[in-house]
């Protein structure tokens, strides 16, 4: 242990590494303004849409049937495009998105994916199927049934006006339309049920749909290549569906007929779920069974309406059960529903509904409370999900008998909390999917990862907690690219676009935050841009404007870069405070001068010699003999009673205490400058928590020095004790260093060499590969 030595009534380090400051210049910390875009009266510094913010509405009035045998589409629309931008439209953008299946579609980048050890089942189907997929336009029209001139250009179409539409002004055009129902491809489609010959639909992305125009981009008519989804204006719809008469239909939207399309008995079982505390089967599965193995003998009309929607999405089948519970949400009443066939039970019956009336709850706590009248989740093939207004589609099913694994149990109940989640980012929340995923997929997958906990205390969240993103962010930056690109240009979506961004905000919370500031902060950024389109500097500079927290440092390296989170603990000195007590100096250097005697040589001596010269003539010693050269005088003694007279009331106890000094050097080895969690363990058993900000790297990004008093000695050091910062290497995080971990070996029972009729050498090799051979891992 070093020394604090008094000089006057200053403390000062002996050690000349406290003699200067140690610089490392980096921009790490400065604000972003030369990044973000300049704020104005649309959108202000603050992070809020601004006095003069606008944004368009499109109102659809659509007629649509549903053809089971042909698995067709054919619709007609009436939209009224409403232009609340400051600018004259000489045209109109409208997305064809379906156009991405067309044979000769240049955008199906991502529909049919990479070819990695073979290509993909679904990819080559997709590329060899012969049927003529995409949209048939077949009318376009103005109000008075004029034709409209209109340019296709792959999944987008231009409508060109007889006469632009005025800044205020509005238009009512028609389409009519048709296209073959793509197999479900995990946002759209149908699946197809051998055994019984029946389909469910999931049909999403099925009219033509206003491209939007904004004050960001103007048209932002990107091209739909299958990954980046959707942006789009929000609206009110009127939607007649035509289905044949023994298919159930589920919508996002409030079903208007009830009278005319359910019967007496599911209409008495709809009153019930009104009040019921647990989902009521308004089709039940024995009623699912029976229409199944039936045919149509007509047709019915369903009719819906959803006021102020960005989309809207059904589903259809006469598999379909068919279940509901009312349930509060914010002192408002909600349909949370479940549709799916007999193939999801026993899982979809026990959970979906309850699993989607959580959700709203959740959300609506941490947002703003749920505006719409229905949330219904539809049970869509085997895994994955997706989301449209009120409605969506999931994954998650069990075997064939009934059994289910746990993994498919909670893969099924976290893809229902995260699509029925996404009610609220993007449906109310309206980021721009096209442009940027995180600003949804990131954002609800935090959300979603909260909710998760409130279901299951022990719920095994795969999203969320900032150690599930390390392994990502090990990876070499040639294979990532920063949450701030472009929904095309992502490598590794799930981790980039919705695991990173979502550990991102987990940190933020408990870390950087605390949960008060970030709440508040979370909760005004939805209340102030719900039904509004928002885009990234909209939610960091509300996110830093709601809590006072400077934040830009936090944003350049997680959203703007690649670098990981990698600090160690390099070294640690030891220092204490000199109370220049005499007695106690003496006593110290008694015993480390008899420590020193006791020498090997001394220890032998002990029995060798039997007596010296001086011990057999005792008139040989003199003074020096009995001498205490360990004595205390009394002159020493007064000279420590007038150094702690001339000492104040603090810096006697400053004395008294015994306080240790521990510097500590800290490295930040990653690049991702973070705040410094240590723990410490002393030597009684006890342990405390301290933490420093991350501004501790500010001039430095690379080493930091920290001087930590004690009143009690430390025994070890361990950074991120609670693994809250994604450190990508914990091996250096403890000080002393922990010892290294033998090496396990798994050792397997070789078989019997046997050529001939036996087992030939590369049948051998191959086995002793899939048994796991003798293999290193470290635990």
């Amino acid at each position: 242990m070093n020394k604090l030595y008094k000089l006057g009534i200053l403390f000062l380090f002996t050690l000349p590494t406290f003699a200067q400051t140690n610089y490392n210049s980096n921009s790490r910390f400065e604000q972003l303004e030369s990044t973000l875009p300049t704020p104005n009266t649309y959108r202000t510094a603050s992070g809020s849409p601004g006095k003069d913010y606008w944004q368009q509405r499109a109102d659809y009035d659509i007629k649509v049937e549903l053809d089971d045998i042909n698995r067709k589409i054919t619709g007609t629309e009436t939209i009224t495009y409403f232009n609340n931008s400051p600018d004259e439209l000489p045209y109109l953008w409208i997305q064809l998105d379906q156009n991405l299946f067309e044979k000769n579609s240049a955008n199906k980048t991502a529909a049919t994916g990479e070819i990695k050890n073979g290509i993909p089942a679904s990819a080559f189907k997709d590329l060899t199927n012969p049927k003529d997929f995409g949209y048939k336009i077949t009318a376009v029209k103005d109000a008075k049934g004029n034709p409209l001139r209109h340019t296709i250009n792959q999944t987008m179409m231009r409508i060109d006006l007889p006469t632009a539409v005025k800044s205020g002004g509005s238009v009512i055009f028609n389409i009519d339309w048709n296209y073959l129902i793509t197999e479900y491809y995990g946002r759209s489609g149908y699946e197809l049920f051998t055994k019984d010959g029946n389909a469910n639909y999931f049909i999403a992305h099925w009219f033509p749909r206003m491209a939007v125009y904004n004050d960001v981009y103007g048209w932002q008519h990107k091209q739909f290549m299958g990954q980046g989804e959707f942006t789009l204006n929000f609206g009110n719809y009127k939607v007649a569906i035509t289905a044949p008469n023994d298919l159930v239909v589920g919508a996002g939207g409030e079903l208007l007929n009830p009278n005319q399309v359910m019967t007496s008995t599911q209409l008495k079982r709809w009153e019930k779920a009104k009040t019921a505390t647990r989902p009521v089967e308004i089709v039940t599965q024995a009623e699912a069974e029976v229409a199944e193995k039936g045919k149509p003998i007509g047709k019915k009309t369903w009719l819906f309406k959803a006021d102020n929607v960005r989309d809207f999405a059904f589903t259809a089948s006469r598999k379909f059960i068919w279940d509901a519970l009312q349930v509060d949400v914010e002192g408002k009443k909600v349909w949370a529903m479940s549709y799916y066939s007999k193939e999801a039970n026993p899982l979809w019956g026990k959970y979906s509904t309850m699993v989607v009336a959580h959700t709203l709850r959740s959300y609506s706590k941490r947002t703003i409370a749920y505006p719409y009248p229905v949330a219904i989740s539809c049970h869509a093939t085997l895994g994955g999900g997706m989301e449209y207004p009120m409605i969506s589609f999931n994954g998650g099913r069990p075997e064939a008998d009934g059994t289910y694994t746990e993994n498919v149990k909670n893969g099924m109940i976290g893809v229902i909390i995260h699509e029925v989640g996404h009610n609220f980012f993007p449906m109310i929340v309206n980021s721009d999917e096209r442009q940027w995923s995180w600003m949804d997929e990131g954002l609800n997958t935090f959300c979603q990862y909260l909710a998760e906990q409130e279901w299951d205390r022990n719920f095994p969240a795969r999203r969320g907690e900032p150690q599930s993103i390390v392994p990502y962010m090990r990876l070499d930056s040639k294979n990532q690219v920063p949450i701030m690109a472009n929904s095309e240009n992502i490598m590794d979506f799930g981790n980039n676009a919705y695991a990173k961004p979502a550990a991102a905000l987990n940190i933020l919370r408990e870390t950087v935050m605390g949960r008060e500031l970030f709440d508040y902060a979370f909760k005004e950024y939805a209340r102030r841009w719900a039904f509004k389109q928002p885009y990234p500097a909209d939610f960091f500079r509300t996110l830093e404007d709601a809590s006072g927290v400077d934040l830009d440092w936090f944003w350049r390296g997680w959203f703007y870069g690649t670098e990981p989170v990698n600090q160690s603990i390099e070294t640690v000195e030891w220092f204490g405070v000199d109370n220049m007590d005499p007695v106690a100096k003496k006593a110290t250097e008694k015993e480390k001068a008899d420590a020193k005697r006791q020498t090997m040589s001394n220890i032998r001596n002990k029995t060798d010699i039997k007596s010296t010269v001086v011990e057999e003539n005792p008139d040989l010693t003199d003074f020096y003999n009995t001498y205490d050269r360990f004595a205390t005088s009394d002159a020493e003694k007064k000279k420590y009673q007038d150094y702690l007279g001339g000492l104040s009331e603090d810096e006697r106890k400053l004395v008294s205490e015994g306080k240790n000094f521990y510097v500590v050097n800290f490295k930040n080895k990653g690049g991702l400058p973070m705040p410094v969690i240590i723990k410490l363990n002393y030597e009684d058993g006890t342990d405390e928590i301290l933490r420093f900000p991350a501004e501790v790297w500010r001039l430095n990004d690379v080493e930091a020095k920290k001087i930590i008093p004690t009143s009690k000695k430390v025994v070890k050091w361990t950074l991120d004790p609670f693994f809250e910062i994604a450190d990508i290497d914990t091996d250096d995080n403890a000080y002393p260093r922990e010892p290294a971990q033998p090496t396990r070996v798994q050792l397997f029972k070789a078989q019997p060499r046997s050529y001939g009729g036996g087992l030939n050498p590369m049948q051998e090799a191959q086995n002793a590969k899939k048994a796991g051979a003798v293999t290193g891992s470290k635990n």
